[in-house]
């Protein structure tokens, strides 16, 4: 069915449906448009006026299968509050898709770094769609422009929780426990802010670490787009953010 963003979105319950099919959707492109599944493991749906791709189990392509069986695992995570971090990598990491969630137990949590809002500010219906769509929009985008991957990427996912309120021994369906590494480039990584978009009670934010040589097609202007796109050069993870 299509994406529709709801009327209101006055519970948790509501907000969560949201950002687990932004997430879904989120995926799907990321992998449609870079070329790691065939055509035949995707559906057609419709968010908004946006025509997406979306990631489907196809006996086929067992890996498909596997990254949908991943995401079910992600919403598991998701719903208990554990989940903190999200890792889509291409190793030996060509690039790495990084989705951050908060969540908020009393009404509406913001983290904008636009100065014209501010902690007060209420956050509507229009205001998670308008930001919904310029994340998706922006994902194409870059995705077009980024330079194609080697043939032989290997996609893995690396999920990373609230120490605080996660049991010890969680792992959601599918995950096991992993050795706490970095990602390592083979070539000078550069680090891009994608977006980030708000509801009452959930944050997912986006931020895309690749080499450097693939941002070379990438107009800078199409990354001026919204309020929250910044390119940053680093060697490894985000500066910007101290929780990280």
């Amino acid at each position: 069915s299509a994406v529709v963003f709801p009327k209101k979105i006055a519970t948790e319950q509501q907000s969560l449906m949201l950002v687990k099919r932004l997430l879904a959707v989120a995926v799907s492109c990321i992998t449609y448009l870079r070329g790691i599944f065939p055509e035949s493991a995707y559906g057609t749906r419709y968010m908004d006026d946006i025509c997406v791709k979306i990631l489907r189990e196809d006996k086929n392509c067992p890996g498909s299968t596997q990254l949908v069986k991943w995401m079910l695992g992600c919403y598991d995570a998701l719903q208990k509050k554990y989940f903190n971090n999200y890792w889509l990598c291409l190793q030996t990491v060509t690039e790495c898709y990084h989705f951050k969630f908060k969540y908020t137990h009393n009404g509406p949590l913001l983290d904008f770094s636009s100065k014209d809002r501010n902690s007060d500010s209420t956050i509507t219906c229009a205001d998670t769609k308008k930001a919904s769509i310029l994340l998706i929009r922006k994902i194409y985008v870059l995705m077009q422009n980024l330079s194609p991957l080697p043939n032989d990427v290997c996609l893995t996912m690396k999920l990373l929780y609230y120490d605080e309120v996660t049991p010890p021994d969680y792992q959601p369906p599918g995950f096991k426990e992993a050795k706490d590494e970095g990602l390592m480039f083979n070539e000078e990584p550069m680090y891009l802010n994608v977006g980030e978009v708000p509801t009452p009670f959930h944050m997912l934010k986006l931020k895309i670490t690749t080499e450097k040589q693939r941002m070379e097609n990438v107009d800078k202007n199409i990354l001026k787009q919204g309020e929250t796109a910044e390119l940053l050069q680093v060697c490894g993870g985000s500066r910007d953010d101290p929780e990280e």
